[in-house]
């Protein structure tokens, strides 16, 4: 699968983000040669298992010009690259607490001249400041991801959902939200046609902002 899979869904898109999206295979393959980010058999499928499964979060929600996302646990740089492709105007903050995992994101950021993704080596809990959406692909269950973002979400709401999660994940999730009244679960299967998505999915939790 090549970058025509992305146009498919995202037909719209300039030549500038379809140049970025094709940059990305060869970028990876080369950073993966040293430092693996991608499972082996992962690289090959990379669109689909990657690009594409990140961009589940834009079917969505589009992010408004001035946005800020936080992407935690973002490993190799996904969903926070193919995002800040997508949406140039809004900003991304991609974290991981492994540092050569951050090498990797800031060595495809500075390839393909991505002025609105900054990367670093932190762990959740200590980030500063506050975000309209906090992005992630199942690093852990989500009572446990509510806590390391606690107090990270901004005021304002700019966007047509509420302010808060949207998180990537897969499986029968009814027991681990089942506290949440406020989730919704957005299937996969339902923007994209390759079976991969069958049991994929976006979950949006708002989280309220929390003063001091």
């Amino acid at each position: 699968m090549s970058v025509r899979l992305i146009k498919k869904y995202f037909p719209d898109l300039s030549e500038d983000q379809l140049d970025k999206y094709e940059k990305l295979e060869d970028i990876y393959k080369e950073w993966n040669s040293k430092i693996n980010v991608v499972s082996r058999k992962d690289i090959d499928e990379l669109y689909t298992r990657h690009v594409l499964h990140s961009l589940g979060i834009a079917k969505v929600q589009s992010f408004n010009a001035g946005a800020e996302i936080l992407d935690v646990g973002t490993g190799g740089g996904f969903p926070g690259i193919p995002l800040a492709i997508m949406f140039p105007e809004a900003r991304f903050y991609l974290i991981d607490a492994i540092g050569k995992k951050i090498k990797v994101v800031n060595a495809v950021a500075d390839a393909l001249e991505l002025k609105n993704v900054k990367a670093e080596h932190i762990r959740a809990e200590k980030v500063k400041g506050t975000f309209d959406f906090i992005v992630s692909r199942a690093v852990t269950n989500m009572p446990d991801f509510v806590k390391w973002v606690k107090g990270k979400i901004a005021k304002e709401q700019k966007h047509e959902l509420k302010n808060g999660i949207l998180y990537l994940k897969g499986g029968d999730l009814t027991d681990e939200l089942a506290v949440y009244s406020t989730v919704k679960i957005f299937d996969l299967s339902g923007y994209f046609d390759e079976d991969f998505f069958e049991t994929k999915k976006v979950v949006h939790l708002p989280l309220k902002y929390k003063g001091k």
